[in-house]
């Protein structure tokens, strides 16, 4: 997987979140991705409920920040953020796997207390 792509799917991936933009959710992810949001919590699988799942912050004014820079290896990248709301600000790192045709099918968000 091309490090290049994987570096403009972390941005896109910010931008959307950070704009609560549903069609750039749809073009990170595969039909059949998975994202785990926190670890350990029950996955949401497929991409209607991967929209479901970002639809629900929709309008709290999430934003997302790159604290670092995202690292590439094989076809995953990891890479570390803010994500800011309502005064709270949590510290993340999230790893996207892809597929071969550079779309995300696994998506997991490590953070916690």
């Amino acid at each position: 997987m091309d490090a290049a792509h994987m570096r403009a799917t972390v941005e896109k991936y910010i931008e959307a979140v950070s704009t609560d933009n549903i069609e750039l959710i749809r073009e990170i992810y595969a039909d059949n991705a998975t994202v785990e949001d926190p670890v350990g919590s029950d996955p949401h699988e497929g991409i209607a409920a991967i929209e479901a799942f970002y639809s629900r912050i929709h309008g709290v004014g999430v934003k997302l920040e790159l604290t670092g820079n995202a690292r590439c290896a094989a076809n995953s990248v990891a890479f570390p953020f803010t994500a800011t709301t309502q005064g709270r600000t949590l510290e993340i790192i999230d790893v996207f796997e892809f597929n071969a045709d550079g779309k995300v099918v696994s998506m997991k968000a490590y953070w916690g207390a």
